[in-house]
């Protein structure tokens, strides 16, 4: 029988099928020192790094990253950052198997955040997890599962959660300031360049691109899939939706108060280059919940609005409308004469602090993780209406695709052999 070492340093290594539910998580006091490691260590990643490692009594003593160089690029923002050097490691389940660990901190290519977030709450950590929180909508569920099976605090990062003011602007919404709200209105843009036409070739020296890939089906390198452009690529990504739509989908649903929707549309497509992107850079969506309520999203990844910047998201209902942007918000009366504007920032490190004072006391996050696989859901919903180029029909309940087979195999997808994420 396999050791756990052997197993992470052996062949065992190459699956998700090792379960870490034996493993004892410590039992924290409320102010105790907590250790973290980060899987994942790009712009975002090596960001919480050091946000984590500025955040009292944290210890930041991982870094991983598929990539070493990367990984000790990483190490050493993190050193600048608290004047502590963490271990720059290429396989994150060297974190799983330090059982000082409290906290993992899954900040990957996204079709790595479920698997590594259910392996993390397996062996014991807390998971902070990037963005949206799945590839696909199984994934969420599966997620979910693992949290409770192993009562672990999971929480999306979906920062907007906890700024002050967007907080505030929630809380006058559901008080009924601008009475029943029924319609959420949401955009993203920005000018991204082409990906080009990628060529096969190896990987660059010192990536580890085998494991890159982990639970995804193997394909070969190309030379325009990392380190960004596998967003626009189905098999590792979610499109625009999935990468930064969900941020303010998750406050149209916020505010509105809804769960799953009974009808989903897509339209768009890939206008503006050619080349290899699978993702539109040209996207509308719409969501229709019971009780009459409606979400509308819009991205555009390569082209941006003429006018004055427009805010992230509007509020509409009986009395009124509301606007968030910025980190503030503004109350408009029906006829869109300003009432009041409330100013605010953005403001991130709240949703790590609150992330870690409900490690601390075993509370409920701002954005616990069946809030995030919600949000989520509605993207991958999204996205599998554009892909199917048809409207799809949920049952209310759970969110799940109703009457329409094709749609419903893009609930999850193939993995690789042996790397299926298992609860």
């Amino acid at each position: 029988m396999q050791t756990r070492r052997e197993w992470l340093t052996g062949a065992g290594a190459a699956g998700l099928g090792a379960a870490f539910s034996t493993v004892p998580s410590r039992v924290l006091g409320a102010h105790e020192r907590l250790v973290v490691g980060v899987m994942g260590t790009g712009g975002r990643g090596t960001a919480l790094a050091a946000a984590f490692e500025n955040q009292p009594e944290v210890e930041v003593a991982y870094v991983c990253d598929v990539d070493r160089a990367r990984a000790d690029r990483a190490a050493a923002a993190v050193q600048r950052a608290g004047g502590r050097a963490p271990q720059a490691v290429q396989d994150f389940r060297k974190i799983l198997d330090d059982r000082t660990v409290d906290v993992l901190v899954v900040a990957t290519c996204n079709h790595w955040h479920a698997p590594g977030a259910i392996l993390g709450c397996a062996a014991g950590k807390h998971v902070y997890v990037e963005k949206p929180c799945s590839h696909n909508a199984a994934e969420g569920e599966w997620l979910v599962e693992a949290a409770r099976k192993h009562r672990r605090v999971v929480q999306m990062g979906n920062q907007r959660r906890s700024w002050a003011r967007v907080r505030e602007a929630m809380d006058v919404l559901h008080a009924g300031e601008i009475g029943r709200v029924y319609y959420a209105q949401s955009w993203y843009f920005n000018t991204r360049p082409t990906i080009g036409q990628g060529k096969e070739t190896a990987p660059p020296p010192g990536l580890d691109y085998d494991l890159w890939q982990g639970p995804a089906p193997r394909r070969p390198f190309r030379d325009n899939y990392l380190h960004y452009h596998w967003h626009w690529f189905w098999h590792w990504g979610n499109g625009e939706l999935g990468n930064n739509g969900i941020h303010t989908i998750d406050l149209c649903r916020w505010g509105l108060g809804v769960e799953y929707p009974v009808q989903v549309s897509s339209t768009g497509g890939r206008y503006r280059f050619r080349d290899d992107q699978e993702t539109p850079d040209t996207n509308l969506v719409t969501f229709n919940f019971p009780d009459g309520k409606t979400i509308m999203w819009e991205g555009l990844s390569c082209n941006r609005m003429p006018q004055a910047p427009r805010p992230e998201v509007v509020f509409h209902g009986e009395k009124g409308s509301l606007t968030l942007g910025g980190g503030g918000y503004v109350v408009y009366d029906p006829a869109g004469r300003e009432l009041r504007r409330v100013t605010g920032a953005p403001n991130d490190a709240a949703h790590f602090a609150n992330f870690l004072e409900a490690v601390r006391e075993r509370a409920r996050p701002h954005s616990e993780i069946e809030e995030g696989h919600r949000s989520t859901l509605l993207c991958h919903l999204g996205n599998i209406a554009y892909r199917t180029g048809r409207v799809l029909h949920c049952d209310p309940k759970t969110g799940r695709i109703r009457d329409d087979r094709e749609a419903a195999r893009h609930w999850t997808r193939e993995y690789e052999p042996g790397w299926k994420p298992k609860v």
